[in-house]
């Protein structure tokens, strides 16, 4: 009778050894990468809708459009939200990612910016223009600005124009390549310069009064959210993705940002 006892007592604590790891899966946070502004701001939000369905999200920080890919890739991250799709797909093609976007978050109107000018028209011949130095951001600058009459690119260029695909340029507009995040800091050495709205805002530029153009409203490069593709059925992404396109996440867009930022869903 004692043995049979103690065998009992021995499997139950071989069986909450092994329900103990899976009890701690389940707590485990998701890691998403973001970089710093309405991205980490807006995470903050989601956090909070997420925490609502049982979700724990851990929201790990980054200073530049690189990163976040590689931890991603690398299985540092379980999702990452920064970027949008045509940025994706470059990297994918570039890299040899398997990621995948699961859902839209938002759209940024990309700006100029000018601490020498009031309007593009003052540029001057021989100016100095600013533009990311990512393929898909440089010549989304470049649309931009063939879009203000300063330049036309090489239809067959599409997305991934660069300076040499400028084939007009009456201004003889010099174009400096520099990383994103460094752009807010080149307007003292440029004339002008063509900022993503999360980096304008994160150095305390204000998208609607300090630019002097943005995209239209109807711009096609809305942010995604993104996962590593052989995990996309995952149900807590399911859970995500309800947390992000939450009424809340929305209402905090509309009153934060007002127009700078606009919800894609």
């Amino acid at each position: 009778m004692k043995s049979t006892f103690l065998k009992v007592l021995a499997t139950i604590a071989l069986g909450a050894s092994f329900a103990l790891p899976a009890a701690q899966a389940q707590d485990k946070p998701l890691k998403v990468g973001v970089t710093g502004g309405p991205h980490a701001e807006i995470f903050e939000v989601v956090k909070q809708e997420a925490a609502k369905q049982g979700l724990n999200i851990q929201i790990i920080e980054f200073s530049d459009y690189v990163q976040p890919n590689v931890a991603l890739a690398a299985g540092d991250l379980d999702a990452n939200s920064y970027q949008h799709q045509p940025y994706l797909d470059n990297a994918n093609a570039d890299r040899g990612y398997k990621l995948v976007s699961i859902a839209k978050t938002v759209i940024f109107p990309m700006g100029v910016y000018s601490k020498k000018v009031k309007s593009l028209t003052d540029l001057k011949e021989g100016a100095r223009i600013g533009l990311p130095n990512d393929p898909t951001n440089g010549g989304r600058a470049l649309l931009l600005l063939q879009g203000q009459g300063l330049i036309k690119v090489n239809p067959t260029a599409g997305l991934k124009a660069t300076p040499l695909d400028v084939v007009e340029n009456p201004k003889k507009i010099r174009f400096i390549e520099l990383d994103a995040a460094q752009l807010p800091r080149s307007l003292d050495d440029t004339d002008a310069s063509v900022i993503n709205t999360n980096f304008a805002m994160q150095a305390g530029l204000n998208p609607k009064s300090d630019s002097l153009v943005q995209e239209a409203g109807d711009s096609p490069y809305a942010n995604v959210l993104v996962v590593r593709e052989k995990d996309k059925a995952r149900p807590e992404f399911a859970k995500l993705v309800a947390a992000y396109h939450s009424q809340a996440v929305k209402d905090f867009i509309a009153k934060k940002y007002k127009d700078s930022v606009v919800a894609a869903w």
